[in-house]
């Protein structure tokens, strides 16, 4: 008998620690498959869509609101329109697929802190210069661990990338009242021999300085982790960027942890071209 006590209590232990939910949060484009899953209409007019999610291994509640920004706030014109509902998560390693009757959405865990939604063939959705498609732990900790294997770069002509981001990006000049950062970001390279050459940052952080320009490297981590360092005039790293796929790089901090968002912005930015 007391080993069926036990038993019994070992698998109590073990649903309830993994029904243990986490609390997200983000705000994100209004793409069609995301439209089709939280059931808003195609033909609605849409600047972004901000998330309440609550998620465990088995189970989500979801809070939506969407519609047109309110000039000069972080907020929706007339308060916005609302969605609201629960359903079942079924889990395959480092993925997370919701359910809403029919409808499925997938979402990649990339650590402990960061969700990103996917396309249909698990490939990050890509956002756009406003807003993008990871979604951010409300109560994160340090982590530099990542649960994806990014692709070897390949080096093109030119690759740009767009974004907003948190004004916490370590190496950008930060003033008390910033709320955002814009970055508009273009890798120049050598195809030939596929090495990356030199690099023109454009955003909020060097406005007055007619932006940054300088040369950028490709490290390799010991876990596999494809880093891109941009360097100052000087030679030293200014920044760090963590590629996720090709379409989606996040801003790492000097030790490597990937940094976390808030319910207005991520740190990731997006592939223009």
């Amino acid at each position: 008998m007391k080993i069926v006590a036990i038993l019994i209590t070992l698998v109590l232990l073990t649903s309830c620690a993994s029904s243990k939910e986490t609390d997200y949060t983000a705000s994100t484009p209004a793409s069609q498959l995301v439209r089709t899953f939280l059931g808003i209409s195609l033909t609605d007019s849409i600047d972004f869509i901000r998330w309440k999610l609550s998620m465990s291994d088995i189970k989500y509640t979801l809070e939506c609101n969407y519609g047109i920004g309110k000039p000069n706030t972080n907020g929706f014109l007339d308060g916005g329109k609302k969605v609201s509902f629960n359903g079942a998560v079924k889990r395959d390693k480092n993925i997370y697929v919701l359910q809403n009757g029919k409808q499925t959405l997938k979402f990649a865990a990339l650590n402990n802190n960061l969700l990103h939604i996917l396309n249909d063939d698990n490939t990050l959705m890509i956002g756009g210069g406003g807003w993008s498609y990871a979604i951010n732990n409300t109560n994160p900790s340090l982590n530099d661990q990542l649960m994806l294997v990014a692709s070897k770069t390949t080096i093109k002509d030119s690759i740009a990338f767009q974004g907003r981001t948190p004004c916490g990006v370590p190496g950008v000049p930060k003033s008390e009242q910033c709320y955002k950062l814009k970055w508009y970001l273009v890798l120049y390279g050598n195809p030939a021999k596929n090495e990356p050459l030199t690099y023109r940052v454009l955003g909020t952080g060097y406005r007055l300085e007619g932006g940054r320009k300088g040369k950028w490297l490709i490290n390799t981590d010991k876990n596999g982790k494809i880093i891109y360092d941009l360097l100052d005039e000087n030679g030293k790293s200014l920044f760090h960027l963590l590629k996720l796929d090709d379409g989606v790089l996040i801003f790492t901090d000097e030790k490597g942890n990937l940094l976390v968002g808030d319910h207005d912005f991520s740190y990731t930015l997006n592939r223009k071209f």
